[in-house]
């Protein structure tokens, strides 16, 4: 992969654009909710739209693509969204465990191997792309964080960050938001001794001080410092019981109270 940039959109979305041979001027999106700074970058630098893949259905990860297709259309080209069976924009329905080899135009000698996982949680469709060492995870993990529960159950989340926790630790996070230092705040009152945790803080601080985005971080760091990457820990379980005046009996009922502790924090 040439390069792997971020598009601000909303408040503080990322729609991530790849660009897998620095000779080509075809290029994969994710999560394009927003059409508008999309078209303003691709104009810029006069680049096409080979391919979009989509983790979730909600409006801010999806609103874009039909008005990317029509902007397509009127530059004279097209492109798949890969996606989740249900969504209505999917043109190459994905399932977990599916590996596709997308095809760079005009590049006849390369092409990029894209492994799909099946992460139900904050949506029964969610979705996560592995490129090389890249994970595009959406709304499942955050850094120091991971998305609300909004269509799936807990043992579904704990599932599917326990599949996130075996690739390789190198791999670098990509998602969707900017929710860094909000979730550094709650992590740090659930697991205040922890010193990586501490230390992370003040990175990020000076990151976004400079107003720089702090994704991706890696999978090594958020095995490290996120908490729901770490429910089995005893640090974690301590922390929600004694928030939660209760006996906590498995790993997926910690995450499911640190899940409810964080929503309303």
């Amino acid at each position: 992969m040439s390069s792997i940039t971020p598009i601000a959109a909303f408040n503080d979305n990322y729609i991530w654009m790849l660009r897998p041979h620095d000779k080509s001027q075809g290029v994969i999106l994710v999560d394009p909710g927003d059409a508008i700074p999309v078209i303003d970058r691709l104009e810029q630098e006069y680049l096409r739209i080979d391919a979009v893949l989509l983790t979730h259905h909600h409006d801010d990860h999806s609103g874009g693509i039909s008005r990317l297709r029509a902007w397509a259309r009127h530059q004279g080209h097209s492109f798949a969204v890969y996606g989740a069976p249900s969504s209505e924009f999917t043109d190459v329905p994905c399932t977990d465990g599916d590996i596709f080899s997308l095809k760079i135009p005009g590049d006849d000698e390369n092409s990029v191997t894209l492994r799909v996982l099946g992460v139900p949680g904050h949506t029964l469709d969610h979705l996560a792309f592995v490129m090389d060492k890249a994970l595009f995870c959406g709304d499942t993990l955050f850094s120091a964080g991971c998305g609300r529960l909004f269509e799936g159950t807990p043992e579904q989340l704990y599932a599917s960050l326990a599949k996130l926790k075996t690739l390789p630790k190198d791999t670098k996070v990509y998602c969707a938001h900017e929710y860094t230092l909000s979730n550094l705040r709650f992590a740090q009152a659930v697991d205040p001794d922890n010193q990586a945790l501490a230390a992370y803080v003040n990175t990020v601080e000076k990151i976004r001080a400079a107003q720089q985005p702090s994704v991706p971080s890696t999978l090594e760091t958020e095995m490290a410092i996120n908490p729901f990457l770490r429910v089995e820990h005893p640090a974690i379980t301590s922390a929600v019981s004694q928030h939660w005046r209760q006996i906590i009996p498995d790993a997926v009922t910690c995450l499911a109270l640190l899940r409810r502790w964080k929503d309303n924090f």
